[in-house]
């Protein structure tokens, strides 16, 4: 098709996000320029279940879709028939949640004529700091941070990334989530332990700081539970000072392991990416170490580090150029995981070459 022939700063894609329970839509041109970007939260709904409801997610998906797509489009003024492509997230993801969307972006692609193209939502990720840093230099590591996923990658350019490591249990994000739960400080986690500790102590408790110095590895799980066992022996312990605390040895964490990749791998930035990099100590941390270190840094607006349709337009927009449009006939994959044909080395080769 000509659009997947000729992509270039004029080309527009049309995005579409549903993988958990924000259902979004976004109009980009060439890449990172957003025209628009809606997205529609359905944290309200699922607040009294402490968590999201698959079933409930996928429901409020199909009634929102549209309209999100229409409001994403209108907001764009852009009509459907300038509509160059449409991507889509196909994984990970609900599988419920996932399903709305890619059936939406089909029927959307099919009724214009427009080349579709699966996205993974992890890989989107990467491009939303790019989004809004388009001179960002590279080779530059990304640590992707949320809910589901704690991974370190070095970038050479767009669509070609190799793994260095990842979580060998919780992610960030979910330790967040089950620690604020445990403290009964709000929903959804990473934003009320964000809040909570600004109130709080971060030298309060000494938390450890699991495989600081090995490897690039991620390890949240004993840190959770050191949390939980300190409340129960400590039962007046002031929640703040255990979320301040709890939230700075996540960090330590992370922002150690993220330089020591940037130096070790020759790096020139340092890239945030996912819901837990719109953490406040986070950000100020990353930038306080990349001065230091001296490298450039690049931190997504804190509505692209939560899940939106603009990174997925922007992903969509880098793969239609660079491997053409998708088939029509591929489906959503819940368990995808960030290892497609852009990877350039596996796993186990990264494990093998550390330091």
């Amino acid at each position: 098709m000509s659009a997947a022939d000729h992509v270039d700063e004029s080309t527009v894609v049309l995005g579409i996000e549903t993988s958990c329970d924000e259902t979004a839509a976004a109009v980009v041109m060439g890449g990172t320029d957003v025209l628009s970007s809606v997205v529609s939260s359905q944290i309200d709904v699922h607040a009294r279940f402490g968590g999201v409801v698959p079933e409930i997610a996928g429901r409020a998906h199909l009634e929102l879709i549209r309209p999100v797509i229409n409001e994403a489009l209108d907001t764009a003024g852009v009509h459907p028939e300038r509509i160059d492509a449409v991507a889509v997230t196909i994984g990970p993801g609900l599988i419920g949640a996932l399903l709305v969307g890619v059936a939406a972006a089909k029927a959307t692609a099919f009724a214009l004529d427009r080349p579709f193209v699966g996205v993974n939502h992890l890989e989107a990720h990467l491009y939303a700091a790019l989004i809004e840093d388009p001179n960002l230099e590279f080779p530059a590591v990304v640590l992707l941070v949320s809910g589901g996923n704690t991974l370190l990658l070095s970038m050479d350019a767009p669509g070609s990334y190799r793994l260095l490591g990842a979580t060998i249990d919780d992610a960030a994000g979910e330790a967040f989530d089950k620690v604020a739960r445990f403290l009964d400080i709000g929903y959804p986690g990473g934003p009320a332990i964000d809040r909570a500790a600004q109130q709080g102590n971060p030298r309060a408790v000494d938390f450890p700081r699991a495989m600081l110095h090995d490897g690039y590895d991620f390890s949240f799980s004993g840190l959770k539970t050191a949390v939980m066992n300190h409340v129960r022996q400590h039962p007046d312990v002031a929640s703040n000072d255990v979320a301040a605390s709890f939230q700075a040895a996540v960090v330590d964490v992370l922002a150690a392991k993220l330089m020591r990749a940037a130096r070790d791998t020759g790096a020139r930035s340092v890239v945030l990416g996912g819901g837990v990099a719109a953490n406040t100590l986070l950000r100020s941390e990353v930038e306080r170490l990349a001065v230091v270190d001296g490298f450039r840094v690049a931190l997504p607006s804190r509505a692209m580090c939560t899940d939106n349709a603009a990174m997925i337009a922007a992903a969509g927009w880098y793969r239609l150029r660079d491997h053409g449009p998708s088939r029509l006939d591929i489906g959503a994959v819940p368990n995808l995981a960030l290892v497609a044909d852009t990877v350039r080395t596996n796993r186990s080769a990264a494990l093998r070459d550390r330091r």
